[in-house]
């Protein structure tokens, strides 16, 4: 009954934004776990080059680079894949975009970047995917999709990053809106809410890991097998009876003070 819980062993992967930060940190979790996974970003060498990276050993990775910021991207992207395989079982959201700018200063550009890459995108790639999905879902095994939100759309951080906020709170609940719908073809999907990790998109875990520990109840920045842990718990049958779910996976960063 208990036997390979947390195995993705002849599974297909999709992580979009996988080439660095925490696709990277899911990419290489599944890869451990037997996964055969594609990793997509908008800057092909450093796509390459993360793929022959986590390919080292026994491992499967192959690289899929593409700008999915916006609707013909995400076309584009499922028509790659499809010529690689078949079907997908496990599809992570995980590209996005942060803008921040005082408000009387924030522009129409910061506004449109962000929600386009982080709500627009997921939304329009899973519908891309869909039809792949479907092929790699069944009964004992369901079809996975995890969007990876943040901990700013679950409460406040003091930072002008308005479209941000915006952006994440909205995938949280198209999260359940496509849970809800999804389910009967037995497509689960799930999100995550990261906090503190270090990635040139939170530069300030990166570069004041200790600062940012410090307001952090239990002590640190998150570490990569923290965020691969989550996704694999939610991608492996260990999570099939997850449904429209967020975790937080943020060291309680939530309940710090602002």
């Amino acid at each position: 009954m208990f036997e390979n819980l947390f195995s993705l062993e002849g599974r297909t992967a999709l992580v979009t934004g996988g080439s660095r930060g925490i696709g990277k940190m899911i990419a290489a979790g599944f890869v451990a776990q037997g996964a055969r996974v594609y990793i997509s970003s908008r800057k092909a060498e450093q796509c390459m080059e993360t793929a022959e990276e986590l390919s080292e050993g026994n491992g499967q990775c192959i690289a899929l680079p593409q700008d999915i910021s916006t609707v013909e991207g995400c076309k584009a992207l499922a028509k790659a894949y499809k010529q690689k395989e078949n079907h997908l079982n496990i599809l992570v959201n995980n590209a996005g975009a942060a803008w921040l700018a005082d408000f009387d200063e924030f522009s129409e550009a910061g506004w449109d970047k962000v929600m386009n890459l982080n709500i627009k995108s997921p939304f329009f790639l899973i519908q891309a995917m869909h039809h792949l999905l479907k092929a790699g879902a069944s009964d004992a095994c369901p079809a996975k999709v995890i969007n990876i939100a943040s901990i700013d759309g679950i409460r406040l951080n003091p930072l002008d990053t308005y479209s941000y906020h915006a952006s994440k709170s909205a995938l949280i609940y198209l999260t359940r809106r496509l849970a809800a719908r999804l389910i009967s073809e037995r497509i689960v999907v799930t999100a995550i809410a990261p906090g503190p990790f270090a990635s040139e998109m939170n530069v300030a875990a990166r570069d004041n890991a200790e600062g940012i520990a410090s307001i952090t109840p239990i002590g640190r920045i998150g570490k990569p097998e923290d965020m691969a842990g989550a996704a694999i718990y939610l991608a492996s049958k260990a999570g099939d009876y997850v449904v429209g779910d967020t975790i937080a996976v943020d060291g309680g960063h939530a309940y710090a003070k602002l």
